[in-house]
């Protein structure tokens, strides 16, 4: 199974869900490998804030507890990872499949029937990850398109973003409300759709600005 995930923070919750799993025997004790050298740098830095007590409560030292956790921080062992000799887990940045060592991991992952390839959370509109999710037969990877026959599991439940319920809640708790709300993120029918419904739960004026759009604010 490939998981495609961020480096900073994605991968630390996509290996404390794994550690979880495999606890719980929901999942096999198969080799785990993180593949992303900024998602190492960064594990270091977790396991040293959760060392020192920063992290939210309950949160102790064994960050990640998972005994077949492996390491790849080098190109060789890198590409080791495209022809895996034993059923694994690899997890590799960029979570869209955009860049990074993944895309070589899904140029030999994909056309294989016997493979998984998980995308973790928000996938954007003309992202390789969004192309898969929606069911892509082939894309395209460093200059070659590759068929996709591995299967393909989209679990968006990873995803950082608040959604529609949680920033109207955020807009409820307010001490002062807002005169005018901007909707600056996410995809143009999903952003008037949250406009939509900011206009009527707080009767104030909310907006998705146009690209280069300029406002004043004050």
């Amino acid at each position: 199974m490939l998981v495609a995930a961020f480096a900073i923070d994605r991968t630390v919750l996509v290996l404390r869900a794994l550690s979880d799993l495999m606890r719980r025997g929901a999942i096999p004790e198969v080799p785990v490998v993180v593949d992303s050298p900024m998602a190492l740098a960064a594990l270091d830095v977790y396991r040293d804030a959760a060392g020192r007590g920063e992290l939210k409560a309950g949160i102790g030292p064994d960050l990640v507890d998972l005994p077949t956790l492996r390491l790849a921080p080098s190109p060789g062992e890198s590409m080791a990872l495209n022809q895996p000799q034993v059923p694994c887990i690899v997890v590799s940045a960029s979570g869209m499949a955009s860049g990074g060592r993944v895309v070589h991991h899904l140029r030999d992952w994909l056309p294989d029937r016997h493979n998984c390839v998980v995308l973790t959370g928000f996938q954007a509109a003309g992202t390789r990850g969004r192309a898969l999710s929606e069911g892509a037969r082939e894309v395209k990877l460093l200059g070659r398109y590759v068929p996709v026959r591995a299967e393909v599991v989209h679990d968006d439940e990873f995803s950082v973003h608040a959604d529609a319920d949680e920033l109207l809640q955020w807009l409820r708790d307010m001490r002062t409300p807002p005169e005018t709300v901007y909707v600056v993120h996410g995809e143009e029918q999903t952003a008037r759709a949250l406009a939509d419904r900011i206009r009527d739960d707080r009767d104030c004026v909310a907006t998705v600005p146009r690209r280069g759009e300029r406002v004043l604010v004050d």
